[in-house]
């Protein structure tokens, strides 16, 4: 029932049409931050909290999930289709980089997920979205760690910069050309905490998988990063490349400690082909 109510309210008249309820800023809009309403709009999929649709820019709004259509009206017919009461939304982390909001997401969203989800704020509101979503591992990874777990706390704002560059850095050299022989310039030895579903820990734990990948005959291939983002010491890298010669759009959040690449989560989707967009706006698009 909160499902169609809120999916309801996203493709009513007075969003649609930017009514003055919806457009003009509210003093508790002008307090929020950028990442607090974003992490409300997502809990709203799962409450139905019609307040969070404030933050949103109702008449300006563009979808870059290629399987949902553009605007308000196609973020509404998806949760539509949702079966009632199955939406389920944990935002395990968030960050703030200048207009953009970044968050990693525990979902029940036609089924058990993890996402990325990147939002792009304009006068306060948001405008633009792009996501990477996969679905949730049953099982821990090689090193007991799920896609999830791990460090939350963000310090270190002060370097933020510098670890946002040693990350694009690191994808740059190694991810997409392929420099391995400066792959320990980027560590500290073999602590490498790892929360990929089929990897262990440490570079060790990279190489036997990229080993055992080799040998099925699967390649992981970047080809161009879009956007780095980061705040503080955790820093997100989204990339486009091919897994398994499929086109895929790569996700990546490490987290930085001492200058070294401490910590990795990811998500990797395969990009649909373009006869089943929704939208016309991309992937990447904008980015």
């Amino acid at each position: 029932m909160k499902t169609k109510l809120l999916a309801t309210l996203l493709v009513g008249t007075s969003l649609l049409t930017g009514c003055s309820t919806v457009s003009t800023k509210s003093e508790s809009m002008v307090d929020i931050s950028n990442k607090d309403k974003a992490i409300a709009v997502l809990n709203a999929i799962e409450t139905g909290d019609s307040k969070a649709m404030a933050y949103v820019n109702a008449t300006n709004y563009t979808q870059h999930n290629l399987g949902v259509a553009d605007g308000l009206a196609g973020f509404g017919e998806v949760l539509q289709a949702l079966p009632k009461g199955s939406a389920k939304v944990d935002v395990v982390r968030a960050f703030e980089d200048g207009d953009f909001v970044f968050t990693h997401t525990d979902y029940n969203f036609f089924g058990p997920k993890v996402g990325f989800d990147l939002f792009r704020f304009e006068n306060g509101k948001i405008v633009e979205h792009w996501d990477n979503l996969a679905v949730k591992a049953t099982q821990p990874n090689p090193s007991g760690r799920s896609q999830l777990d791990g460090t939350t706390a963000i310090v270190d704002l002060d370097k933020t910069a510098a670890n946002k560059a040693l990350v694009a850095d690191f994808v740059d050299t190694i991810l997409i050309n392929g420099q391995y022989d400066k792959f320990g310039q980027f560590f500290d030895g073999d602590n490498y905490l790892q929360h990929n579903t089929a990897i262990a820990d440490g570079l060790s734990g990279l190489g036997q998988a990229l080993e055992a990948m080799a040998k099925q005959g699967i390649t992981m291939e970047f080809s161009k990063t879009y956007k780095v983002l980061g705040e503080g010491n955790f820093v997100l890298a989204i990339s486009e490349g091919t897994f398994a010669g499929k086109p895929t759009a790569y996700y990546d959040l490490f987290r930085v400690e001492n200058g070294k690449i401490a910590e990795h989560w990811d998500v990797i989707e395969t990009i649909l082909p373009k006869a089943q967009w929704k939208n016309s706006n991309g992937k990447f698009g904008n980015l």
